[in-house]
Parts: structure tokens; C-alpha cells; sequence
């Protein structure tokens, strides 16, 4: 007879047929759209960054894993793929190697496997890298190459629409003045705009999301939550005055708040596992993007909003999760033994 053990994680456990290789490779396919039009748009640039994230990423994860903790390598599954990747989509196209080596370095090392590797990293690893490169390198990060089909690895740079709103704004010209230098708003859904790899189409950002509904991936409650409050908090600034706030729609289809809602924020690991905890999650990360980028002295917000998010994921999860199976009658129970 058998003596060993059967040992679980703590509730709630969720199954699934698919495996954690399958899902990564189902996220890989959603980012694909956002992949190809970044190669449109910043043409080499982003093939070349793109690349050298994902070599140094999965290099990073495999020598760590392998000599420093002593442990099968885990770069089988995708994940540091998945990192490499999300990593490239939140760095402009023309970003020196060295300065990718050192974000993936951070990702994997810091923002992954110190922690225990896969599924035990309470930030996502890419936006920790992210962030570790913009405060360590602000020059490079936020050299943004003017988007354009060509297939050169030089670019022109120029500031990203919210950075024209946020300078221009400080200089005291009002927004309909700022809006009319910059692209329309069927241009930014597009993408032909300046700024992160990943973050500039939304359109094929969504392609990316629907995909992942339709294959049952993530669901649709962090996504929505948290650009509706960006929507309707924004949508109240601006109301109030139009001079000094961008709308809705302008806040919406700038900077990485498609790209967090779509990849960032619906991370397995660092999000809450009820549904009513993912309302609350994308809440606080559209709440503080707001405030961040409407009166902090940087542009954007997500990324620190996320990052802020996931360190409140414990507290979330233990505020809005789920009664125990059996819970409510156990108490029924003890309340009737009590009165008689």
C-alpha cells in the first residue's frame, strides 16, 4: 500500500484541459497582430528588439534555474518567452542592446525567479523591468522613434502624444490647441503614432484580446473594468473642463492602456483569481492611472498602476473570495445547536 502523499495548493482549484505550455503558446499567437504591425511601423527596429528580449530572457531564466538554483530549466513552458516579449512591447524600437541584456536581466532575475520562478512572482516580471529601465536609462526610454514603414534600424524621434498633451499643457496652451497638432483619433486606434513597440495599435491589440476570449484564456472582467474607469473618470475631467482635460477617447487610445488591460494586467500569477476581485483590480489600475497621468509629472501611469495593483492582489484575493464549499451550512448548523 501506497504511503505517499497528495499535496495540494490551497482553494479555489480550477480546472482546465489546457496545459500551462498550451496557454503560453495561446498568448504568443494573441500578441502576433501587435508583433506585425510594430515591424510596420518601426520596420527593424522592432524585429531587432524584439529578438534580443526574448534570447536574453529565456537565456536568463535557463542559466539561473539551471546554476544558481540548482533546478531543471523551465524554459520549456513559454513564460520567459511570453516575458522577452511583453518586455520588447513597453521599450521603443531603437533601444541599445546593452539596455535590453539589462531589462531582461531584471525581468527574469528580479522580477521572476528570485521569487521562486513561474507562478510565485508576486509583479510581472516584464513591467518590473520595464520600470527598472525607465528610472536606470530615462534618456533611451524615452527616445521614441516616429513611427514609419521602413525597414531601417535609424528613426527619428519624437515625443508620444501624451507627452505633447502633458509639456504642452505645462507650457499654458489648451488641449484643443495640443489636439490639433497631433494625429486623429482613427490614427491612434490604428496605431500610426510614437511610442512603445506593443503599445501603439489598438486595434490589433483587441485582436489580440478577442482571441484570448474566444480560446477561454483570460475573461473579460480586468480588460473592462479598468478601461471603463479610465473612460468614465477621464470622461468626468474633461466635462469639467474641457481646456485643461483630454477626453475619454484620447486617454483610452494613448500610452499602454491597451496593451496593460489586454497583457499586462490579466497576468494568471500577479491578478486576483475571483471575478469580483478582478472588477476591483482593473478598478485600482484605472484609478491610479488617472491620478498618475492627470497630476503626476509623468505622462503615463499604467505601468506603476499595475505594478502598485499587484501588490494588493493578496488582499483583494482575501477580501472577495469565495464562501468554502459547505461553508454556509456549517454555520446554518452552529447557529441552530446555539439556540437550542
Amino acid at each position: 500500500m501506497s504511503t505517499e502523499l497528495l499535496t495540494i495548493s490551497p482553494s479555489p482549484h480550477i480546472h482546465s484541459e489546457l496545459t500551462v505550455p498550451q496557454i503560453m503558446r495561446a498568448v504568443i499567437i494573441a500578441m502576433v497582430p501587435a508583433f506585425l504591425f510594430s515591424i510596420y511601423n518601426f520596420g527593424l527596429g522592432a524585429l531587432y528588439v524584439t529578438t534580443f528580449s526574448v534570447i536574453f530572457c529565456v537565456a536568463f531564466e535557463y542559466l539561473i534555474a539551471r546554476y544558481l538554483l540548482n533546478k531543471s530549466a523551465s524554459i520549456y513552458d513559454g513564460s520567459a518567452v511570453i516575458t522577452g516579449i511583453l518586455l520588447a512591447f513597453n521599450v521603443p524600437s531603437n533601444l541599445p542592446w546593452y539596455v535590453i541584456l539589462i531589462g531582461s536581466a531584471v525581468s527574469i532575475g528580479i522580477g521572476k525567479m528570485s521569487f521562486g520562478g513561474l507562478g510565485n512572482n508576486p509583479f510581472n516580471p516584464a513591467l518590473v523591468g520595464r520600470v527598472f529601465l525607465l528610472l536606470s536609462f530615462p534618456v533611451q526610454m524615452t527616445s521614441w522613434p516616429v513611427a514609419k514603414a521602413t525597414l531601417s534600424l535609424d528613426a527619428v524621434t519624437s515625443a508620444t502624444p501624451l507627452g505633447v498633451l502633458k509639456e504642452g499643457l505645462r507650457a499654458g496652451e489648451s488641449v484643443d490647441v495640443l489636439m490639433a497638432k497631433m494625429p486623429s483619433y482613427i490614427d491612434f486606434f490604428f496605431g500610426l503614432q510614437s511610442g512603445s513597440i506593443g503599445e501603439m495599435s489598438a486595434f490589433a491589440l483587441l485582436l489580440g484580446l478577442g482571441y484570448m476570449l474566444y480560446k477561454k484564456i483570460i475573461t473579460w472582467h480586468i480588460p473592462v473594468s479598468m478601461l471603463i474607469t479610465i473612460f468614465v473618470l477621464t470622461g468626468i475631467f474633461w466635462l469639467s473642463d474641457p481646456n485643461k482635460y483630454a477626453t475619454p477617447l484620447f486617454h483610452i487610445l494613448t500610452g499602454g492602456v491597451m496593451l496593460g488591460a489586454v497583457f499586462m494586467a490579466t497576468d494568471y500569477v500577479t491578478s486576483p483569481f475571483t471575478h469580483r476581485g478582478m472588477l476591483i483590480f482593473g478598478f485600482g489600475i484605472g484609478l491610479l492611472t488617472v491620478l498618475i497621468r492627470l497630476f503626476g509629472s509623468y505622462p503615463e501611469g499604467v505601468s506603476f498602476a499595475i505594478l502598485i495593483m499587484n501588490a494588493f492582489v493578496p488582499l483583494i484575493n482575501r477580501f472577495a473570495k469565495e464562501p468554502r464549499y459547505g461553508a454556509k451550512r456549517a454555520k446554518d448548523k452552529e447557529l441552530e445547536t446555539v439556540r437550542h
